[in-house]
């Protein structure tokens, strides 16, 4: 179960700048925080995709300035004159660009004016062709790679787009008769509360003629396309399961340009994402797994980057070297080497690894999080960087040399504003197995007798990992007077696969003790946090432990589950995501005793325990975590006695996207832990406003 991104921007034109000063907790008259409302300003680096040539580089700029979702508009730099420019106006969105071979193009999805679909422009930014309609779909299909691929003789692009399959009608008929088990998308705005059953394919359209043509057909999808050097055959991901619905598994498969043949490259029972061509044409890289059941949101294994032959012979899987989870690899233009982020206690650092093995090199390892990069031919790198404090940025580094920012996107929002410092603790987990960390950001307005209340946020997954990177929800807290709590729990990634397996068969187990744990070693060594004003919340996974240790100890004062799971029977038969379960304990459900199992991890069981003010966050159209959890949740809490106020959101599916959403829910929040904490002036209570 995934978090949401609370990240955006937006602005008419972008410089480059070459130095920065910090943005950190300097000394101010007036020190002044981050409020709600700032989220609207905020922007932040998406993709990256340098030029052929190494002299312009083409990046996203992630915008949250338009009432609704983020959206992404197309920039491209000119590195000689350090100026960047927007494709298309302003209101018009593009998203990552990809660079024709011979550098003098750029494809790219996106709406300008009142067009949609496949376009290109040229190097400058100038001349912005549509090519041709594509769509999307809304069917659960993670891990997707590139949605598009030129030729090598920059003539044809190679993109993917959705066709209705052979179950359209069942998504809008009237009665509605549902055959398939997949048959509900995690919704949002926008989108239909059941599978609409397009298929994606593969098309290929002339970039000068726009003719059009498509290759592939039939009732599954093909994804994660890269055109092959010699132009001949387009690589591409598909699952190909007689049960695909209840099984998720993506093989690899290359389709034959001019005959439309297509050659399965692996029929294993784990999942192959995100291949590509390595340039020279003699291998492909990709990312994969070992385990039969891999989740189709989040998978308890760690991905490790994988190389074969073109003819899907003498897989290795090189990754192995590294004991954790990697990201999409790029190869190096010699096809020597392959690039890869590596998530690493908390951190997203950029590696480097030879193809022929060996030790794994660092190329970025710095505190925050690499997101997405660019190598040139010559070897510098570009990239986008997310910092302590602020958003994914555009960088360049060359060689050994250091990092230099291109883009300051938040100068003007962050300017004047302090921000919390964040910290890295470390302890020992309440069966000794294991040394857990945790990240504390400080309050703004601290003082050597201030006292502040705490908030413990816990991440979603529950394989992911909070960061030290700027976290605008905590930092909002932080200019509040209210410090943060960020434990990564067993079954947390970054830490290793013994780690991430440690959560297995144990749900609301001793992943929930790490967190407890987290909270007494945060307060015992720092004296200034208010043990009579803490709060907990939590996204997802986040909101599935904050709902179980309300259940479990009354040291809360408040608690704000959003999108969280109280009854993991309830859940199982409900969720569009059927393999989840299965993968975290082993087993269906319905085997054994595991039902019962189940049940008795599930907070509802418990609910007369609760006694914690709680106000519940949730979607409208969430079919990820179903609301019907939350609304159990809250009729159980009502039936105890306990306060609880229930926030459920329009448009919204797993998590909230919408700016204004996001704003009125952190706005609420705060007036909630205010309400509840002990009020200024009680006994032993001192209350420090920044």
């Amino acid at each position: 179960m995934r978090a949401p991104r609370c990240l955006s921007w937006s602005v008419r034109t972008a410089t480059a700048v070459v130095a920065i000063g910090s943005l950190g907790c300097s000394a101010a008259a007036n020190p002044q925080g981050l409020v709600s409302n700032d989220l609207s300003r905020l922007r932040s680096v998406g993709g990256v995709a340098a030029s052929p040539d190494g002299k312009r580089v083409a990046y996203t700029v992630v915008m949250r300035d338009r009432p609704g979702r983020t959206y992404d508009q197309l920039w491209i730099m000119d590195l000689s004159a350090q100026k960047s420019v927007r494709v298309g106006g302003e209101k018009d969105s593009g998203g990552s660009g990809v660079w024709s071979p011979d550098g003098k193009w750029i494809a790219f999805k996106g709406h300008q004016g009142d067009k949609g679909g496949l376009f290109i422009v040229r190097l400058d930014g100038s001349e912005v062709r549509i090519l041709a309609e594509a769509h999307g779909t809304n069917s659960p299909l993670p891990g997707m790679g590139n949605e598009i691929s030129w030729s090598p003789d920059s003539k044809q692009i190679a993109f993917v787009s959705s066709t209705p399959g052979p179950r359209a009608a069942e998504a809008s008929g009237d009665p509605m008769v549902i055959t398939r088990y997949l048959y509900k998308p995690d919704a949002g705005e926008g989108m239909t509360r059941f599978n609409d059953n397009q298929r994606l394919h593969i098309f290929v359209v002339d970039a000068a003629t726009k003719q059009l043509r498509q290759l592939t057909q039939g009732d599954f999808d093909e994804h994660s396309v890269d055109w092959s050097p010699d132009g001949k055959k387009i690589l591409f991901g598909s699952n190909r399961e007689p049960n695909q619905d209840e099984f998720f598994n993506y093989d690899l498969f290359t389709l034959n340009v001019a005959d439309g043949t297509i050659q399965r490259l692996t029929a294993t029972e784990y999942n192959e994402y995100d291949a590509i061509w390595s340039p020279d044409g003699k291998w492909i890289a990709y990312r994969g797994t070992r385990r039969g059941i891999t989740d189709r949101e989040t998978t308890m294994e760690d991905t490790h980057v994988w190389v074969m032959n073109v003819d899907g012979s003498s897989r290795r899987e090189i990754g192995a070297v590294v004991d954790n989870r990697q990201g999409a690899p790029h190869w190096s233009e010699d096809s020597s080497a392959l690039y890869f982020t590596l998530q690493e206690r908390g951190n997203n650092v950029l590696m480097r690894l030879p193809v022929s093995g060996g030790t794994a090199q660092y190329v970025v390892k710095e505190r925050g999080g690499v997101f997405s990069f660019s190598v040139t031919k010559d070897g510098r790198l570009f990239y986008a960087y997310g910092s302590p404090s602020d958003l994914p940025q555009l960088y360049q580094k060359t060689g050994s040399g250091a990092p230099k920012k291109l883009t300051d996107l938040n100068a003007d929002v962050l300017a004047g504003k302090q921000l919390g410092e964040v910290e890295s603790l470390t302890f020992i987990s309440n069966d000794n197995k294991f040394e857990v960390e945790a990240f504390l950001t400080r309050p703004i307005g601290m003082s050597a007798s201030s006292k502040h209340p705490l908030i413990v946020n816990i991440h979603g997954g529950p394989h992911g990992q909070n960061s030290p990177a700027f976290n605008f929800r905590n930092q909002v807290f932080a200019g509040h007077g209210y410090a943060v709590l960020n434990v990564n729990f067993r079954g947390s990634t970054g830490y290793g696969q013994r780690f991430a397996d440690a959560v297995f068969g144990d749900q609301n187990g001793n992943e929930a003790q790490d967190v407890l744990y987290g909270v007494s070693a945060a307060v015992r060594r720092n004296l200034w946090i208010d043990r009579e004003r803490m709060g907990i919340e939590g996204v997802s996974y986040g909101g599935q432990l904050t709902e179980w240790l309300i259940t479990q100890t009354n040291e809360f004062k408040a608690a704000i589950p959003a999108a969280g799971i109280v009854n993991l029977v309830s859940y199982n038969y409900m969720t569009y995501y059927n393999q989840y379960e299965e993968m975290e304990f082993g087993q269906f459900l319905h085997q054994g005793t595991l039902m019962d199992e189940a049940w008795k991890r599930s907070a509802l069981k418990y609910v007369s325990a609760a006694h914690t003010p709680t106000l519940i966050i949730h979607g409208e159209n969430d079919n990820d975590v179903p609301i019907a959890e939350a609304e159990q949740f809250f009729i159980g809490l009502k039936d105890v006695g306990t306060e609880a106020v229930f926030v459920r959101y329009p448009r919204e599916g797993h998590g909230l996207q919408e700016v204004k959403h996001q704003i009125d829910w952190t706005d609420r929040s705060i007036a909630w832990y205010e309400e509840h904490f002990p009020k200024p002036g009680a006994e032993g209570v001192t209350n420090v406003q920044p």
